[in-house]
This record gives C-alpha cells, sequence and structure tokens, in this order.
C-alpha cells in the first residue's frame, strides 16, 4: 500500500498551491529547529551550577540582531509576493472560462450550467478547459470546496461571488461544503466530475442526461439554455408591463437593452454598474436603488423568486443586445410566436435580430436603459405609489 504525503494534485492551481505549502512547512521546520535547539543548548549551558562566567554578560550584538531580524523579514516578504500571487491568480478569470452558476443551501450544491443543464450535488466538467463558478448562497454561509483542486470559496447570502480553476486530470473528485451551515451540515458535498471533452460534449448535448424541457426550443443541448427560462419567468411575471416598448414610451419603466455591464445615476448621485449583483439586488431591493428620472419605483420580489429564477432573469437580460449562438435565433420566451425580424436593426440600438420580441411583447424596447444622466430630477420618494410599493400601504 502506497502512503500518500498529499491528495491527488487534479488542477492547474494544485502545483502552485502544493509547493508554496510545503515550502511554508519546511520552513516552519527549519527555524522550529532552530529555535528549539538553542533554548536546549542555552538552558543546558547556563543552568544553575553550572561553571560559566556570567561576570560581563553582553548587552547586545549589532551583527546577531540584524541577521535574525532582516533575514526572516526578507523571507517573510517573498513568501507574501509568492502567496499574494497565486491568490490573485484565482480573480484573474481567463475570457473563455465557462460559467458555470452556482446556489448553496441548506444542505445542497445547486449547479447551473448556461446552456440550460442542472445539477444537483454534481458538476461535470471537461479536462484542460477553464471553468468559472458564479456563486451565492440562499440561507447561511457555505464554503465551496474541492481539496484535489486546492481550490475554496465563501458562499455568501446576498451577494454573488467568484473563482475560476482548471482541472487536469480526469476522474471524480469529492465536493464538500467546509464552512459549518447547520445541522445536516456533514451531510453537504456531492462529486466534481471531470471528463475528456470528447465525453463531455456528448454529456452536455444530451442535456446531462436529462429529459428534453417540454416545449423547449431546439437547442443543441436539447432544452432551454437559462436565457431561455429567464425569458419564461420574465413574461410569467409580467416584467414586460413595465419593461416592454410601449411601457417605456408610458414612462412606466426603463428599458433593459444593452444594460448589462453600463454605469446606472441613482437619485443620490451614486453610480452603480448594472453586473449580475445589481440586477439581483434591484428585484430583491428596489427601493435602495432609485433611479434618476423615474420617479415611479419597483415592487420587491423577495419572497416572490427564488435565487435561482433570479440567476435565470439575469442571464436573459444580460442577452438582450447580443447575439446569443442558438442558430440565429434570438433569447424569446418559449411560448412565443413573434415576427422576428433579423434584419439590420435601428442604427446604434445595438439590438440587431430582437426588433421581433417588442412587437410580441416579451422584451424591451431600444434604447440603453432609459437613464437621461446626472441631471435627471430625482425621484418622488413622497408619493402614494412610492410608499404602496415599499411602505405596505394600499391605494385609498
Amino acid at each position: 500500500m502506497e502512503l500518500q504525503f498529499r491528495s491527488i494534485a487534479a488542477s492547474a492551481f494544485a502545483e502552485d498551491v502544493d509547493k508554496l505549502f510545503f515550502v511554508l512547512v519546511a520552513l516552519t521546520i527549519f527555524f522550529s529547529v532552530i529555535v528549539g535547539g538553542l533554548i536546549m543548548y542555552l538552558a543546558v549551558r547556563f543552568r544553575r551550577g553550572s561553571n560559566v562566567d556570567r561576570s560581563r554578560p553582553p548587552g547586545h550584538h549589532d551583527l546577531l540582531e540584524a541577521a535574525w531580524s532582516g533575514g526572516p523579514l526578507i523571507l517573510a516578504l517573498i513568501m507574501f509576493v509568492w502567496a499574494a500571487k497565486l491568490f490573485t491568480n484565482v480573480y484573474a478569470v481567463p475570457p473563455n472560462a465557462k460559467e458555470v452558476f452556482v446556489i448553496g443551501k441548506q444542505w445542497m450544491w445547486h449547479l447551473q450550467h448556461a446552456d440550460g443543464v442542472r445539477e444537483n450535488n454534481e458538476l461535470h466538467l471537461a479536462v484542460n478547459e477553464p471553468v468559472k463558478l458564479i456563486m451565492i448562497s440562499q440561507d447561511v454561509i457555505h464554503a465551496f470546496y474541492v481539496p484535489e483542486f486546492r481550490v475554496q470559496r465563501q458562499v455568501m447570502p446576498g451577494t454573488y461571488d467568484s473563482m475560476w480553476f482548471t482541472p487536469t486530470k480526469m476522474g471524480r473528485f469529492h465536493l464538500y461544503c467546509n464552512m459549518y451551515c447547520g445541522t445536516q451540515h456533514s451531510e453537504m458535498g456531492g462529486w466534481v466530475y471531470v471528463m475528456s471533452k470528447i465525453d463531455y460534449q456528448r454529456w452536455s448535448a444530451s442535456g446531462g442526461a436529462r429529459p428534453v424541457a417540454v416545449g423547449g426550443i431546439n437547442t443543441p443541448q436539447g432544452g432551454l439554455t437559462m436565457a431561455q427560462q429567464g425569458a419564461a419567468l420574465f413574461e410569467q411575471y409580467q416584467c414586460a408591463s413595465c419593461h416592454s416598448g410601449e411601457a417605456v414610451s408610458r414612462r412606466r419603466g426603463p428599458s433593459l437593452i444593452g444594460i448589462y455591464g453600463k454605469s446606472r445615476q441613482m437619485t443620490d448621485n451614486r453610480v452603480v454598474t448594472a453586473d449580475s449583483g445589481y440586477l439581483r439586488n434591484v428585484v430583491f431591493y428596489p427601493n435602495e436603488y432609485p433611479l434618476a428620472g423615474w420617479p415611479q419605483g419597483m415592487p420587491s420580489y423577495k419572497g416572490v423568486l427564488t435565487e435561482e429564477q433570479v440567476l435565470l432573469i439575469n442571464e436573459y437580460i444580460r442577452a438582450l443586445g447580443t447575439k446569443q449562438s442558438l442558430g440565429n435565433r434570438p433569447v424569446i420566451a418559449p411560448n412565443a410566436v413573434p415576427e422576428i425580424n433579423t434584419g439590420s436593426a435601428t442604427a446604434g440600438s445595438g439590438q440587431e435580430g430582437y426588433s421581433g420580441m417588442h412587437q410580441g411583447g416579451y422584451g424591451p424596447p431600444e434604447g440603453d436603459g432609459g437613464n437621461p444622466g446626472a441631471d435627471a430630477p430625482a425621484a418622488n420618494t413622497d408619493s402614494q405609489q412610492w410608499r404602496y410599493m415599499y411602505g405596505g400601504e394600499q391605494y385609498q
């Protein structure tokens, strides 16, 4: 039986992390032996009753003091720079990284691939392809941890965190929650399956060995993508009543076309980037993000939509104004039958292929989100509509 001193290194980070770890262990042992040996030697050498000259004890020794201060300082700085470089590499996500959305909940991991495949306590990946995990907790703090990958990240409620890695070995690797999260914490785990690229493509094309979604658009994966599922939710919860072309023209709400990644001006002069975190918080806590130029507010969907549903809607909004890789078709609600115009759109609108959505009523109109800028009038938070939405009052 072979004795292993470390677990398998199965990601591009693993070898670098192991090198840093073993150097730290070696330095700890080295200095522990030196300090411990000196303590033992001096304790014996200067024990009570020993024949040692104690008449002229030295007060200091410049060279010795410089050595034991400067040497460890230089070593500490070297280790700090080394560790900091590894740490920052975790946040330098390559542009070709595949995105996987992770929701931690008591007591399971829910994982959602952008192509619509869902997994619980399992994650299938292709070897040697970078993966970015976008994570949030539905309840308490969890920690996503795969020992063989040498990666761990706390998963926090109310905010999106991310990390990335590249699996380098095929096989099955244990997934843990590494933060105590309740009575069944020890049961919160699963497996990460790293497959060859061909096997992964087959697995993904089969919908993750799951049946095709009823009424789904015929995608290469056989089901609905996250953006398409988000479009269905956008329709189900009547979001178009405030964000369709007609609604925006009546000043009921801003356009969402091309909003993702743009700056948004609040009534308190804050400038917020419309990333996934902003889109999530606007849905759950809209009164914290009053958009300049829009006096009416938006009702909170806290307790109505789940974290998973918000992820899907976010992906739909993120896809608006872009071209998704679903043939030449735009992202639309699955049961909608709008007239799709694949020709040119209004110049500068950034919405080619989406004009038919507006006729069908399932997508926002053209524009940059309807934000008129920093000089826009502040929202009237004393209005009856505002108090009705955020204060629980009823119209009289």
